[in-house]
């Protein structure tokens, strides 16, 4: 059969059929999130819940997907780029990760900034949960890595996530998305080869963990 997954089941394999019945949750749907979702999407992985709460503007348009919607919803955008993905439209806090029932899902992916909403996360989900560190201010990508959140080295939010789960005792593992490279400025820059690199590489984990052993 020749379809737009005919080279993904090349690749996947025998994985492909199984990894179509995958559900994932995507915390998340910026300038990481929304390469992941694309890359998941398009290889068949289509139950996917994407959570965000906030709106394109402008100087989203250097690195994110749909960002030429400026003032439109990201995840409304998102659920008519990819119809068969779940929108929730709300801000992640640790009261809505406290709220939220994460059962259902397989996988739980964590592409948010809010170090608070960030520790909820992981004391809750560490066990299905890969998540992204700091992808601004930085231009090579060959510098990505995945490690435990406690090997990470050299990522300013990496550290001010293990800093904030030791405060709450937490010392579970999980894997996370990160960068040693210095920062290449002092202002809020960014660059799409880094921040869509640390998304494509959210993908490729998600499909590892979610692929049969």
């Amino acid at each position: 059969m020749v379809d737009k997954f005919t080279r993904v089941r090349a690749i996947f394999a025998e994985n492909f059929d199984h990894l179509r019945e995958k559900k994932i949750l995507l915390l998340g749907v910026g300038g990481v999130g929304g390469f992941c979702l694309d890359a998941l999407y398009r290889s068949g992985i289509e139950n996917i819940t994407i959570v965000d709460f906030d709106k394109f503007e402008i100087t989203n348009q250097n690195r994110q997907i749909g960002s030429e919607h400026i003032g439109q919803t990201k995840v409304f955008v998102f659920k008519k780029l990819y119809p068969k993905v779940t929108p929730i439209d709300v801000k992640v806090t640790p009261s809505w990760v406290d709220e939220f029932n994460f059962d259902k899902f397989d996988l739980v992916i964590d592409a948010i900034d809010d170090i608070d909403a960030k520790v909820a996360t992981a004391q809750k989900t560490y066990s299905k949960l890969i998540s992204s560190m700091g992808g601004a201010k930085k231009l090579d990508p060959t510098q990505i890595e995945i490690r435990s959140i406690w090997k990470t080295y050299g990522d300013g939010l990496a550290k001010k996530f293990r800093n904030e789960l030791k405060k709450v005792n937490f010392n579970k593992k999980f894997d996370v998305v990160f960068s040693p490279e210095e920062p290449k400025c002092k202002d809020l820059g960014s660059f799409v080869g880094v921040t869509g690199a640390f998304g494509l590489t959210l993908a490729s984990l998600a499909i590892k963990k979610l692929a049969p052993k």
